[in-house]
């Protein structure tokens, strides 16, 4: 069981620095798809690897997978057969502490997602009944709602009833080619249900706030989610519009409400809408990719990331429930 244990273990330990790196790296965005998902294996991949060295360390020298070592350890001390009678006092005591820290951090884990999902729609069904009695449809825009205020916003309420909602301001502030670009990033936005993306880092933020690495991985991974949906834009508008249409919105600094996703704004009412927002830095950012794009990624560097993605993942999923 010690190298499964030393391996889960170089693998949670590991992927804290590597997430500073990447978070740091300047060729996600050139493909931010494979960035994505390399996002995600590494914070998926760190999840089971901490919880699976956890479980190890109290499973003791079982040749079975990591989990179903743990739970039998778990089974036998309910039962009240604790460790065995060759099992000193202390011995048992430390695998049990083990054993325990493991299954408390799966639960914080399941925890904070299933309570950031919750507070997420909260926010979205508080946005939607104050749409229902204060927006209004217009044909400039076709499809969304606009809402009578001066400040300069645009921003989409994901989920079932997926709702894109554009000010007033924004209807005086950008001509017709711009708010259709602006249309074609928020309706990118929906169709990739990008909110889902972004929920688990968030979630994540919520059980460390006062972790550096996580407010960067949120951070990296919100700027990445807005460069996809630039992407996708760029597949039915010019550059040119969609950057300007950034650059005036951004420069107002209009914040937008929790749980929903906006083009450009200085700020939101929620952690997962800041960052998907997008402060002035992220937003001059994106414009300036929009404007000088840099090649794509080759296909063998993306195969690399994509395989990387699937070893962060399926290495401590062996070590958790193959037997060995």
């Amino acid at each position: 069981m010690f190298p499964a244990v030393l391996i889960l273990a170089a693998i949670a330990a590991g992927s804290v620095p590597a997430a500073s790196v990447l978070a740091s790296a300047r060729w996600p965005g050139r493909s931010p798809a494979a960035a994505i998902l390399l996002w995600q294996a590494l914070g998926l991949g760190w999840g089971l690897a901490a919880v699976g060295a956890f479980a190890g360390l109290g499973a003791g020298r079982q040749h079975a997978g990591v989990a179903r070592a743990a739970l039998a350890v778990a089974s036998r001390v309910v039962r009240g057969a604790a460790f065995g009678p060759r099992a000193s006092g202390l011995l048992a005591d430390l695998r049990l502490v083990f054993v325990a820290a493991g299954l408390v951090l799966l639960m914080l884990l399941c925890w904070v997602l299933v309570a950031a999902f919750a507070a997420v729609l909260r926010a979205r069904r508080r946005q939607r009944e104050l749409l229902s009695l204060l927006a209004h449809g217009d044909p400039k825009v076709p499809g969304a709602l606009v809402v009578d205020h001066p400040a300069a916003a645009a921003y989409c309420v994901p989920g079932l009833r997926s709702r894109i909602v554009i000010s007033a301001g924004t209807l005086e502030l950008l001509d017709q080619a711009e708010l259709a670009a602006v249309l074609a990033h928020e309706r990118a936005h929906l169709r990739e249900r990008h909110d889902l993306v972004l929920l688990p880092f968030t979630a994540l933020l919520r059980a460390f706030r006062w972790s550096a690495v996580a407010r960067r991985a949120e951070g990296a991974v919100a700027l990445l989610v807005e460069m996809l949906a630039d992407d996708h834009a760029l597949r039915h508008r010019p550059a040119s519009e969609l950057a300007t249409a950034l650059m005036r919105v951004g420069a107002a600094g209009s914040p937008v409400p929790s749980g929903t996703l906006a083009a450009a704004a200085g700020g939101a009412g929620g952690a997962g809408a800041a960052a998907a927002g997008g402060g002035g830095g992220e937003v001059a950012v994106r414009v300036a990719r929009l404007l000088r794009p840099a090649p794509g990624l080759s296909a063998s560097a993306i195969a690399l990331v994509c395989g990387t993605a699937v070893l962060l993942v399926a290495v401590p999923v062996a070590f958790l429930f193959i037997p060995f």
